[in-house]
């Protein structure tokens, strides 16, 4: 890992890094006195049009004691392009354009190989970010791709609570990996989300093996979550990392 950037403000730094072809970024408090836990943020486009929401996330949850890192996707932002996964993007858009149906294999074929691929680079990035003396050993997951977040936190026992976006498309494979999700999960919920099948969240919600979930379910659209939910999130962090 390299840092390739910093600046500082408002008591935070903010790092950007390349792990190999792989751009991030790293938000720490300033000085901290001590290994403050990881939150990893996910998100569903590239950086570069994401940061200012993901800067938001990150100062709000660095304020709360915690680091915040993101990586860029895989066929995202500066990264090499995937064919497949550009076709099934189109294949959606088309779909979605016509008001056909969705289908199980289009879902599939945008998300399968994605999150094979970024699930084992996002475990990289936490090898590399808890390697920094200002990171502690245990780590959250927030937002982004659903799928994504339930396949690392199955995969991964650093992984000790997880934020979820409620609003992806879901591969069934997600609800078999559901099943075998211990960690706490705390789930965010858009009621009137144009995009989500409100269902399939419902059932995933149902599917999650924890003991420990909680669903925070507001009228709205897709980035119509209020504001109060994020230092609901943040204070369920802190009552599982710290």
């Amino acid at each position: 890992m390299h840092f390739t950037a910093e600046q500082r403000h408002d008591g935070v730094r903010e790092r950007e890094f390349t792990l190999g072809e792989i751009p991030g970024i790293l938000w720490t408090p300033d000085a901290p006195s001590e290994p403050v836990p990881l939150i990893l943020m996910g998100h569903s486009s590239d950086l570069t049009r994401m940061r200012p929401r993901l800067t938001a996330r990150a100062e709000a949850t660095v304020a709360q004691g915690f680091a915040a890192a993101t990586i860029e996707l895989p066929g995202n932002g500066t990264r090499p392009r995937i064919p497949a996964f550009d076709q099934a993007r189109a294949d959606l858009r088309t779909a979605l354009k016509s008001g056909a149906k969705v289908t199980e294999d289009i879902i599939d074929r945008l998300i399968l190989p994605l999150i094979d691929q970024a699930a084992p680079e996002s475990r990289e990035a936490l090898d590399a970010l808890q390697s920094l003396p200002e990171i502690a050993p245990q780590a959250g997951y927030a937002g982004g791709i659903t799928a994504l977040a339930i396949r690392l936190a199955t995969i991964d026992p650093r992984i000790k609570a997880a934020v979820l976006f409620a609003g992806s498309y879901l591969p069934s494979t997600t609800f078999e990996e559901a099943r075998a999700l211990t960690i706490p999960v705390h789930v965010l919920l858009q009621w009137d989300d144009e995009g989500n099948d409100r269902q399939a969240a419902l059932d995933l919600f149902d599917a999650l093996n924890t003991k420990d979930k909680t669903l925070h379910a507001n009228m709205g659209g897709h980035t119509g979550v209020p504001a109060f939910e994020a230092p609901a999130s943040n204070a369920f962090f802190t009552r599982h990392l710290k």
